[in-house]
């Protein structure tokens, strides 16, 4: 039977008193919260759980399952800060609280935490590991196995969520980025931006074309781009699911790396990887070894559409080509976490040739958030048909995005809900759009 003294030194990792106090419990979060939105229920919003938080933080309140459901059971997608008067910092809180619960082993059974320890540790954040085991759904995807599976409805006799998580598997790309890309890329003409990239894990794997179509609008830019070899995964995934002592060890070797080099701004082309790279600053502000270098490496993390917005570098694009109808989904850790919301929409909307549409509760979230689609399957699916019905109302053709998690998730909505889109990163549109790219 778990006790609240079994988890004494445990809780003292979650946030101080002054910072649970923040909340002025107003209210203003409920209309943004996707997870209050389905149930109504007050411990399913963000002062909710704030409110439990501090509970379990004064041992007014003993650790549950009931508390851990609740931690788990959000999206973790920051809505709720962009609306908050007060600037609580909701994500650290609940993530904070998400690493007492899966260290305590509520929430999960120690076999089902042990294998989602493997997976993140040992496949998603070991480049050989992911490279592995993206090489076998390559040859599962490409030999006719998956469409096979597919056609005899085989996984439903084990398991019919199995079946539905398995139709969320991105297509693995024929190669992988980190051997594409250049240690140091050069432009054409002349060095105008100093920048650095990070390739990132599902990104060099799944979705490796846009990692390269990034460099070619990068040197396109003007830019001299390093990429070092020995970077790592950014730790997102691990420090949003409760292993944030793992994240923390990827995000030292990543500071490590790229203070070797010299660069004005990091490109990040993944949502979720550039809101956790740009949070190291915080993640480290208590630690006398590397605070100022995270701080340091933080302040140089760009989006790409960020990067492209602010310097507003000439490219040659085609002006020539039929129109597209476009309409554009915020990625949460862009638009949330970020707070980059204007700089995707003024370059969409500088591209020759785009008819934009702006869409209905475009920063709302699609219900991928990081692993929740696998993790809580059914849950998502209530996110991600409310997504497909407002971009369906668009009648746009091309749905953009700056995520790999939304693109996926999107995607997969697009066969399961029968809507007519092609979904897209922006860096993708750019390159297609550039006149070099057209010879």
């Amino acid at each position: 039977m778990h006790r609240q003294n079994d988890y004494k030194d445990l809780l003292k990792v979650l946030p101080h008193d002054d910072i649970l106090q923040q909340c002025i419990h107003c209210g203003l979060c409920l209309a943004t919260c996707p997870t209050y939105d389905i149930t109504k229920i007050e411990r399913s919003s963000p002062r909710g759980r704030i409110a439990m938080v501090k509970s379990v933080a004064r041992s007014e309140m003993e650790l549950s399952e009931r508390f851990a459901e609740e931690m788990n059971f959000c999206l973790d997608c920051l809505a709720c800060e962009t609306a908050c008067p007060a600037g609580v910092q909701y994500g650290r809180m609940v993530e904070t609280a998400r690493v007492v619960v899966d260290e305590a082993g509520f929430g999960t059974t120690k076999l089902n935490r042990g294998i989602k320890r493997f997976l993140l540790r040992k496949i998603v954040a070991s480049r050989s590991g992911l490279k592995s085991v993206s090489r076998l759904l390559r040859f599962y995807q490409k030999s006719g196995l998956q469409k096979f599976v597919r056609a005899t409805g085989l996984l439903k006799i084990f398991s019919k969520k199995l079946n539905e998580i398995e139709a969320l598997s991105p297509s693995i790309s024929d190669k992988f980025s980190d051997k594409e890309i250049k240690e140091v890329e050069l432009p054409v003409g002349g060095v105008k931006y100093k920048t650095a990239f990070h390739f990132g894990c599902l990104m060099n794997t799944m979705f490796a074309d846009i990692n390269m179509d990034t460099i070619d609008v990068l040197k396109e830019c003007g830019c001299k781009i390093v990429t070092p070899k020995d970077q790592v995964c950014c730790g997102s995934l691990m420090g949003h699911n409760g292993d944030l002592e793992f994240a923390l060890k990827l995000a030292r070797k990543n500071i490590d790396v790229f203070e070797k080099i010299d660069y004005d701004y990091l490109i990040s082309n993944s949502a979720g990887c550039g809101a956790f790279m740009k949070d190291y600053a915080y993640l480290f502000e208590d630690d006398r070894k590397y605070a100022e270098k995270a701080k340091k490496f933080a302040s140089k993390v760009k989006d790409i559409t960020e990067f492209i917005s602010e310097q507003k570098p000439e490219l040659n694009l085609n002006s020539e080509l039929n129109p597209q109808s476009v309409t554009y989904h915020d990625a949460c850790h862009l638009v949330h976490a970020q707070k980059v919301f204007s700089q995707p929409r003024e370059v969409i909307k500088s591209l020759p040739g785009v008819e934009y549409t702006e869409l209905e509760e475009a920063t709302w979230c699609c219900g991928s958030a990081g692993i929740y689609n696998v993790v809580r399957y059914e849950d998502s699916l209530v996110q991600l048909k409310r997504k497909m019905n407002n971009i369906k109302n668009t009648n746009a053709k091309v749905v953009l995005t700056g995520n790999p998690g939304c693109m996926g998730q999107i995607k997969h909505g697009t066969k399961k809900f029968n809507v007519d889109v092609e979904v897209m990163h922006p860096v993708t549109l750019i390159k297609k759009l550039l006149k070099k790219n057209q010879t």
